[in-house]
């Protein structure tokens, strides 16, 4: 049976051992693909930077690519870290990608710089930016309406395509953000799990309806990993946490063998390390529907997003194909 509430993909653009950039793309192109003959809602791309194993830094650019060959599924950021950019530079890019793309198109917004502070210095920006984060989301969203709040200033393309927004987070903050301006909102549940049912809650709380939106609406963030087997996912999704070792210690290639990820996972400090993506559904595609359904009642949430963050392209792939059989309009 499938699920019974929609199933979205944010697609980290992952870059695996052995892959080239182009590879790492090409993949990401031909998932989106695959996704929409699958049925599932939207794909996100998120901005990261200084990050070797992540490919969507130009989140615009690579969802004009994925757009320009596919035909139906919406796309869209997960997000723009907006406090990288002017409002009126990323209502340009995605009013282009809208008058493109007419009714596929929407756009994430985070508050986070997404980087480290010596990438934020090279990227040009102000770290104190993120103090005007809701006056800039707002400057934005009516950039890509009608009336602009600059005088004298319209963005061209934008104006007019109404490119809908939703705010993201991981805290308290961003619920706050997404409830007074009645957008909705996104919690990255499956990085940063602590605030979510607290972050949640408030927001639903303090909603006020909006031109865009009328009610609340969540999206919760979740990591899948599907396999043909419970023992076999297991397994894979030892491989994710090595991996987030090797991540944070800064140890991506083979000096930090299995053996020490392992130590570093068993000790007191893995398991902050482990609690971060404590939201996993792993096992078998019953293993992971059942997760998944208990997952979205513990958020409340209307919809799902989900990561693959299984490390080797093969189980990636078996992964989702797995979990494309409890999509609702799975054909």
């Amino acid at each position: 049976m499938p699920l019974p509430l929609p199933l979205s993909i944010l697609d980290l653009a992952t870059v695996a051992r052995g892959e080239t950039v182009a590879q790492g793309l090409e993949a990401s192109t031909l998932l989106a693909q695959r996704a929409e003959e699958w049925g599932f809602r939207r794909i996100w791309y998120a901005e990261h930077h200084n990050m070797g194993s992540i490919a969507s830094a130009a989140t615009s650019v690579l969802i004009a690519h994925v757009a320009a060959h596919t035909e139906r599924i919406t796309l869209g950021s997960g997000g723009v870290m907006l406090p990288n950019h002017s409002p009126l530079q990323i209502a340009e890019q995605f009013g282009t990608l809208a008058e493109l793309h007419p009714g596929r198109i929407e756009l994430g917004l985070g508050r986070a710089p997404g980087t480290d502070q010596a990438t934020v210095a090279a990227l040009r920006r102000d770290p104190r930016a993120s103090e005007t984060f809701p006056q800039d989301v707002q400057e934005l969203q009516a950039f890509l309406g009608t009336t602009s709040l600059v005088p004298g200033v319209e963005a061209h393309p934008g104006r007019g395509t109404g490119v809908p927004l939703t705010i993201l987070g991981s805290s308290l903050y961003g619920a706050q953000v997404a409830a007074a301006l009645g957008l909705p909102y996104g919690f990255a549940s499956h990085f940063a799990p602590d605030a979510l049912e607290q972050a949640v809650a408030l927001y639903r709380r303090e909603f006020r309806p909006s031109e865009q939106l009328s009610a609340p609406h969540v999206l919760a963030g979740v990591n899948v990993i599907a396999a043909d087997s419970d023992d076999e996912a297991q397994q894979i999704q030892r491989e994710v946490q090595r991996s987030r070792v090797r991540l944070f210690t800064g140890r991506r290639g083979a000096s930090l063998t299995d053996a020490e990820a392992d130590a570093v996972l068993d000790s007191a400090s893995g398991g902050q390390i482990r609690s971060m993506t404590r939201y996993t559904a792993v096992g078998t595609p019953e293993t992971v529907t059942a997760y998944l359904e208990e997952f979205a009642a513990r958020a409340d949430a209307d919809e799902l997003i989900v990561t693959g963050p299984a490390p080797r392209r093969e189980s990636w792939w078996r992964s989702w194909e797995l979990l494309a059989t409890k999509v609702q309009n799975a054909s």
